[in-house]
């Protein structure tokens, strides 16, 4: 894999893991309730689940998937149940943020690495970003290496960004300022995950 190759890979793939959706909102909301490792542990599962679709790109897994309507719109609504059932959590208080802070209690390690993942496996974004961007990468690997390069680096770039977004949100000030307004955090999380449902359904 030449170094052009690879700063092409790097930038698509950076861009695709920056953009704002339901991930951030996870690794978010599980930072405020439980803190930085919380934070971290939901960014770091999350990326296992993208670093899954990486590979069933590279075997052309992921090919099938979206050729295969029953499995891909399977795998669709699952996602967006699980997307409405948090949402309403969210927008209950039940098991939410709100209900945490007012406990005193944190989300265990367990929750933050279960919801980072499923976010994650359940996304068909995910599966439709790799077919459209990353699979014109995965032809050029045709050694070890370049194919170990084109798996590890969305893994990589994603545990990095989300542990960074998990990072800023832990700082003590930051961090207090925001649980001051968790019953609004919950709210607009709540709000957002259903619209997320929703249009994911509709797609």
């Amino acid at each position: 894999m030449t170094l052009s190759v690879f700063a092409s890979l790097f930038i698509v793939t950076l861009l695709g893991t920056m953009t704002p959706g339901q991930s951030v909102i996870m690794v978010s909301r599980h930072t405020l309730a439980g803190g930085r490792l919380n934070g971290i542990v939901t960014s770091l599962s999350h990326a296992i689940g993208v670093g899954i679709y990486a590979l069933l790109s590279l075997t052309g897994l992921a090919l099938v998937l979206k050729n295969s309507p029953v499995v891909f719109h399977t795998i669709t609504y699952i996602g967006a149940a699980y997307l409405f059932y948090l949402g309403g959590c969210s927008l209950c208080s039940k098991g939410g943020l709100t209900d945490k802070i007012s406990r005193g209690q944190s989300c265990s390690l367990f929750e933050s690495a279960r919801d980072g993942f499923m976010i994650s496996l359940l996304n068909p974004k995910i599966i439709i970003f790799f077919l459209a961007l990353f699979s014109q990468f995965v032809s050029l690997g045709d050694d070890f290496m370049s194919k170990a390069i084109i798996v590890t680096t969305p893994v990589v770039l994603d545990a990095v960004w989300y542990s960074f977004i998990a990072c800023v949100l832990s700082l003590p000030n930051t961090i207090t300022r925001l649980r001051k307004h968790s019953i609004f955090i919950d709210r607009l999380s709540g709000v957002v995950l259903i619209g997320l449902a929703i249009k994911v359904t509709l797609v």
